[in-house]
C-alpha cells in the first residue's frame, strides 16, 4: 500500500478538482481517494493517453523536414536510418512517458526492417513493457500511391540514377495482397500481443489503400473484433484527391463497406465536413485530433468544435510532432484548448472537454477497450503527478481554481512522477526502469552513421521541388 498526499486531485474530467486529498494505491489499483492533510506540493490527474503516434525516436527537424507540408515531409521521414528496433522503441516510449503519457498509440508506418515484422514487433513490445507504458500497435498496410497521390513517373524523372534506384528499392516494391496483409497482422499479434500491447490493423489512409485492402480489413475487424487505426483527411490535397475519386463521399464509401464502427480510430480528420462528422458520430468512431502536428505540417486546424457538437468521440494525439517536438502531452492540452475554446464569451470547448480528450476518450482507440479514466477507488492506478508549487509559483490566492492555472502553465517539466498500473515509470524528470540516456546515445550515433551513407540526401532538393509541382498542378488531384 502506498499513500500520496496531493494539494489537488483532478479525479475525473467532468468534476471540479478536489483539494487536499490522499490517493492510496494497492498494487496496480487505486484503493481510495479521500481528504488528507494540507501542505502538499502535488497536483494529480489520470495519466494521459496519446491516441496517435508513430514510435519515432528522432525529431523531424533533425533530418531537414521542419515546416514542410505532409506530402513533402514524408520523404524526409524516410531518411531516418534503420536501427535496432528495441532501442528505437525504448527511446520513443521513454519520450512518451517523460511527456506524461502512460498509454500510447504506435501506428508503425516505418518498420526498421532488420528482421521479419513479427520478430520486430516483439522487440517493440519488450521495450514498451520495460519502460512501463501501455501501447496500441497498428501494423502499417498500404498498396497504392507510394510516392504521391497518383502516378510516380514525374517524381522519379527528377532523381539521379542512384536516387531512382534507391526509391524503387524502398517504395516501389510489389505490395502484399490484401489477405497477406491480414495474415501478417495475425502473425504480429501472435508474436507480440498482450494485455498491455494491443495489435491492430493499421491502413495508412484511403489514398494509400486499395478498395480490396480496405474491404478485407473491414471484414477481418468485424470477424475478429480487432481495432483499426487509420489516417483520414489530414490535408487539403487528400481532400481534393478523395473528392475526385469518391464523388459520393469517402466517408460514405467507408460506411458502405462496413469500415465505420466503434472499432475504428481515425487520425486527424482536419478536412472533414459536418455531414461526415455526423456519420462518424453515429457509428461510434473515435477521432484523434493532433493539433501541434497539424500546425507543424501546415495541414490546418481540426474542427474539434464541430466534432464535439456533432457528438463525435474526440481524443488527443501527439503524432510525433508536439509543439516543441518533445512529446509533451501536458502542453498539448493547452495547445488544443487555446485553438478550440472559441471567441470571446462564446465558449465552444471547455476545460472538461479537453481533459476528457486527454485521458479518457483515447483509451478505446489505443487499447481496444473503453475506459472512463478516473482517480477513484477500484480504478487502475494510472496517475500523473505534477509539482503544483512550480506551476503555481506566485501563489497569490489560496482559493484559486487549479484547473485554469494548470491549463495556462503546466508542461512536462513540471512532472514529478508518472505511475502506470501502480508502477512508477518516471520520477523527477527521469525514466526509472531503463537506461534511457545510453539507449538514446546509441540510437543517435547509429543514425548519424547511417545518414552519412544515405544515397537520397543529394536528391532531396529536386525531390522536394517535384513533389511541390505535382500538388500545385491543378490536374494532379
Amino acid at each position: 500500500m502506498r499513500k500520496i498526499s496531493c494539494a489537488y486531485v483532478i479525479a475525473r474530467a467532468d468534476k471540479p478538482a478536489l483539494a487536499a486529498q490522499d490517493i492510496a494505491i494497492d498494487g496496480g489499483t487505486i484503493a481510495s481517494v479521500a481528504g488528507g492533510p494540507t501542505g502538499s506540493n502535488l497536483i494529480a490527474l489520470p495519466a494521459l493517453v496519446n491516441c496517435h503516434d508513430h514510435g519515432r525516436s528522432a525529431r523531424p527537424s533533425s533530418i531537414g523536414g521542419s515546416g514542410k507540408p505532409l506530402e513533402s515531409w514524408i520523404s524526409y521521414a524516410g531518411l531516418l536510418p534503420s536501427v535496432d528496433p528495441y532501442l528505437n522503441s525504448l527511446v520513443s516510449c521513454a519520450h512518451s512517458a517523460l511527456g506524461g503519457a502512460g498509454t500510447v498509440m504506435m501506428h508503425y508506418t516505418r518498420a526498421q526492417g532488420l528482421t521479419d515484422l513479427p520478430t520486430e514487433a516483439a522487440e517493440v513490445a519488450r521495450a514498451a513493457k520495460d519502460v512501463g507504458i501501455r501501447v496500441g500497435f497498428a501494423v502499417s498496410m498500404k498498396d497504392r500511391n507510394p510516392l504521391v497521390y497518383g502516378p510516380s513517373d514525374s517524381i522519379l524523372a527528377v532523381l539521379s540514377p542512384e536516387g531512382r534506384a534507391e526509391i524503387t528499392k524502398r517504395l516501389l516494391k510489389t505490395p502484399l495482397k490484401p489477405l497477406e496483409f491480414i495474415a501478417l497482422v495475425e502473425a504480429v499479434s501472435a508474436a507480440a500481443h498482450s494485455p498491455t500491447f494491443d495489435v491492430q490493423f493499421g491502413p495508412n489512409g484511403v489514398q494509400w489503400c486499395s478498395h480490396e485492402l480496405l474491404e478485407a480489413i473491414a471484414d477481418a475487424s468485424k470477424r475478429t473484433g480487432r481495432h483499426i487505426h487509420m489516417h483520414l483527411l489530414e490535408t487539403r490535397y487528400q481532400r481534393e484527391w478523395l473528392d475526385k475519386n469518391y464523388p459520393d463521399g469517402v466517408v460514405k464509401y467507408l460506411d458502405s463497406i462496413g469500415f465505420l464502427s466503434p472499432r475504428l480510430t481515425l487520425a486527424h480528420c482536419v478536412w472533414t465536413r459536418p455531414d461526415e462528422l455526423e456519420l462518424l458520430a453515429a457509428r461510434g468512431v473515435t477521432i484523434s485530433a493532433n493539433h501541434s502536428s497539424n500546425l507543424h505540417l501546415r495541414s490546418g486546424i481540426p474542427p474539434v468544435q464541430t466534432m464535439l457538437a456533432k457528438g463525435c468521440n474526440v481524443a488527443l494525439g501527439i503524432d510525433a510532432g508536439a509543439f516543441d517536438e518533445d512529446d509533451d502531452a501536458v502542453r498539448e492540452m493547452r495547445v488544443a484548448k487555446l485553438l478550440q475554446v472559441g471567441i470571446g464569451f462564446d465558449v465552444k470547448v471547455s476545460y472538461s472537454d479537453v481533459l476528457k480528450m486527454a485521458f479518457s476518450t483515447g483509451h478505446l482507440g489505443v487499447m481496444n477497450k473503453a475506459r472512463d479514466c478516473r482517480l477513484e477507488a477500484g480504478e487502475p492506478a494510472d496517475v500523473l503527478l505534477l509539482d503544483w508549487s512550480k506551476i503555481n509559483d506566485e501563489n497569490l490566492r489560496a482559493d484559486i481554481d487549479p484547473i485554469p492555472v494548470f491549463f495556462a502553465r503546466a508542461n512536462a517539466s513540471h512532472i514529478a512522477e508518472l505511475i502506470v498500473a501502480g508502477r512508477t515509470i518516471v520520477k523527477n524528470g527521469a525514466v526509472t526502469n531503463v537506461d534511457y540516456a545510453s539507449a538514446r546515445k546509441e540510437v543517435l550515433e547509429r543514425m548519424r552513421a547511417g545518414l552519412k551513407r544515405e544515397p537520397l540526401l543529394a536528391d532531396m532538393p529536386a525531390l522536394d521541388e517535384a513533389i511541390k509541382r505535382f500538388y500545385q498542378d491543378p490536374v494532379c488531384c
